[in-house]
């Protein structure tokens, strides 16, 4: 899975959603995404190397927790 906007590093995902922003997630190809349960995201985005991972908690289609 991947975020939008393309996040450099995990603290930046983790501080945008403390804050309160809409982080959309999505997965080239597959289809439907979770809207309920854990994920692994990762970044960032294909051509660059991913340099990190990351576990989300979703609820009702948005990100709530990033660990």
């Amino acid at each position: 899975m991947y975020v939008n906007p393309n996040f450099k590093t995990k603290k930046d995902l983790k501080e945008a959603i403390a804050a309160g922003h809409d982080v959309e997630y999505y997965q080239p190809g597959l289809g439907a995404t979770p809207m309920n349960g854990t994920m692994v995201v990762e970044g960032p985005h294909y051509p660059e190397p991913h340099k990190w991972y990351a576990k989300c908690t979703v609820v009702n289609g948005k990100i709530t927790k990033v660990s």
